[in-house]
This record gives C-alpha cells, structure tokens and sequence, in this order.
C-alpha cells in the first residue's frame, strides 16, 4: 500500500462511522467516474500482469490433456 493511501486511510478511520460510510461512497463514485467498468489498471497491477504473461504459465486450454506425456 502506498504512502499516501496508508495516509488516507488513517485520516478515514479519525472520523465518526457515518462520515467514514459518506467519504467511502465519495471514493466509490470517484472510482466509477474514472473507470466505470473497473477495466483500468494501476501501474502496480500493470506490472504484475506483465510479469504473469512473460512467467512462461500454459492455459488449462492449451494443454491436449488427451495426448499428455507424448
């Protein structure tokens, strides 16, 4: 977790429950409004899918479970 989020998040958990339940829903539709179908990556999260593609993983698809061994 970043600096900042770790920094938010204290400040979040200072306020009474009822201003934490409006901040989280400010947040959500922040969140919305930047990616409405929740597709975009973070940066961190763009590096951990490249390193997963570049692992040398085989899809369950791509295996001939027919045919294994020969």
């Amino acid at each position: 977790m970043s600096e900042k989020t770790m920094q938010i998040a204290e400040m979040l958990d200072m306020l009474p429950e009822q201003e934490q339940d409006f901040a989280f829903e400010l947040i959500k539709k922040l969140v919305i409004a930047w990616d409405p179908d929740f597709t975009k990556v973070t940066p961190k999260e763009r590096k951990a899918l490249e390193e997963a593609e570049n692992s040398g993983y085989v899809s369950e698809s791509e295996i001939d479970w027919d045919n294994i061994g020969i």
